[in-house]
């Protein structure tokens, strides 16, 4: 299963995509993270339907330095094939 988030808020500058990425592998889900030119970030998410909904929560809450206003998720069941969870710039 696949979830795309949109994540707003003061989600960039501030390690939020490491933070996604380093999460996303101890919860065995892969896929990608990149910033957005609105200020945004987009991920795209590939596991489980209960992994990917343990990182999401996670999302949610952020990271001291990040405030996260809001995620919007679109879940898809195309499994696209990804090997690892990296950081597109």
């Amino acid at each position: 299963m696949n979830a795309r988030l949109i994540i707003t808020g003061n989600v960039q500058g501030v390690g939020f995509r490491a933070f996604v990425r380093n999460r996303a592998i101890k919860n065995n889900v892969t896929g990608w993270v990149k910033n957005l030119n609105d200020g945004s970030v987009e991920a795209l998410l590939s596991g489980s339907k209960e992994n990917l909904d343990k990182l999401i929560e996670i999302t949610r809450r952020g990271t001291p330095w990040s405030k996260v206003s809001n995620v919007v998720v679109t879940y898809s069941e195309d499994q696209e094939e990804y090997s690892l969870f990296e950081i597109i710039s």
